[in-house]
Formats: C-alpha cells, structure tokens, sequence
C-alpha cells in the first residue's frame, strides 16, 4: 500500500497557490491512473480527501499545511504502515519554477508541512517530491521606515530584517502563479505527475535518474 500526499491549503482562499502545487499535482495524478473516473472522498477520521486507485491512496489534507502530519499519521497508524509507505509531493521555493528533485530522508528545508509530517511520524524517512515554485524576487529588505542608525542596534536591525524576508516568502508562496507562469506551471504539473507513476511502476531511484 502506498500513501501519496499532496499538501496544501484547504478552502478557495488558497486554490491554485504556490503552496498548493502538491494538491494540483496529486489532482492530475488521479485523472491519469483511474482513467478520469477516480472518486475522491472526504475522510473526516483522516482528516483528508481520498481517492483510491487499486493499492494506491491519493490523499490531500483538509486541515492547513502547518498541521499535515496529523492528517499522515491517521492514517498511517490506521493501516499499520511505515514512513516507507508515505510519498509526500510538496512545493519548493529553493528549486526554480518547473524543476522537480525526489529524495528519501533529510530534514524539511523549513517546509511546515514537511515539518509537521517528521514531528508526528517522528521520523524523516519518507519519499518527497519537492516541486520547484522558485523565489520570484524575494529579498531581505529592512521595514519601511526604520533607520538602522538612529536605532543603534544591529541585533534590532538583523531581526528586523529576517522578519521581513519571513514575510516575503509567506506572502510568495501564498500567491497564485502569473499569467507568464502558465506554461512553465502545466509542465511542472504533468512531470511531476510523470515522476510518481514512475516511481510506483519502476521504483523511486528509476524516477530520482530521470528527473533529478
């Protein structure tokens, strides 16, 4: 049995952003294995909407991206599965728009949902596609109005700034895709849903060759 998680944001707030790739992902792959015919339902003892596809379970969370683990570890515990189970697709602000790497283990890169996923499994060996959404152009920039020198002190004016570039990658990755984006974001779709069916039909390191 295989888990293939897509994360994102629930509710229309938050439909077709960055942060949701994995949910659009995980969408274009259910089409493509159950022939459009694929049901997706909603599991309130998961926490997620699920579509089943012979031994394969497409899951997308309905509770916000910082508490996903929760939404994984129903279910993992409920089937009695292990983190070797669980693929998990999920947007990457440290890859370029369109490009897509696959790896087993490491830390989340930051990634809250990613987080939330290695605290509540308390472990991080499962299998991410991380799903380049780039970094449009994010700079550390010191808030508006505050003069560092008036102020006088630098550990002020460093926390600031880190603050400030906190909220620039919020903001990004909580914005919709351009209209300049829409080719490059329809190819990032269908590979990375290329790369999963890969996986589950010649292996994660047949897939890792291909796309990483």
């Amino acid at each position: 049995m295989q888990l293939i998680i897509g994360l994102g944001n629930p509710g229309g707030e938050y439909k077709d952003t960055r942060h949701n790739i994995g949910f659009m992902v995980v969408e274009k792959l259910a089409k493509e294995l159950g022939k459009d015919i694929v049901m997706w339902e909603e599991k309130d003892k998961f926490k997620s909407v699920v579509a089943k596809v012979g031994d394969v379970f497409l899951i997308k969370p309905i509770i916000f991206m910082n508490n996903s683990g929760l939404a994984v570890s129903s279910m993992v515990h409920f089937y009695k599965l292990t983190t070797h189970d669980v693929w998990v697709i999920h947007d990457d602000i440290d890859l370029p728009l369109g490009k897509i790497r696959i790896r087993t283990g490491g830390g989340s890169a930051g990634h809250n949902g990613v987080d939330s996923i290695i605290h509540e499994l308390k472990s991080d060996a499962f299998v991410r596609f991380r799903m380049g959404i780039g970094r449009g152009k994010l700079f550390g920039k010191l808030s508006k109005g505050f003069d560092p020198e008036e102020q006088g002190h630098k550990e002020k004016r460093v926390y600031i700034e880190k603050r400030s570039y906190h909220q620039s990658i919020v903001d990004f990755v909580l914005s919709r895709f351009t209209q300049s984006e829409a080719g490059s974001l329809k190819h990032l779709i269908k590979n990375g849903s290329e790369a999963v069916q890969i996986a589950l039909t010649e292996g994660v390191d047949k897939a890792m060759g291909r796309f990483n």
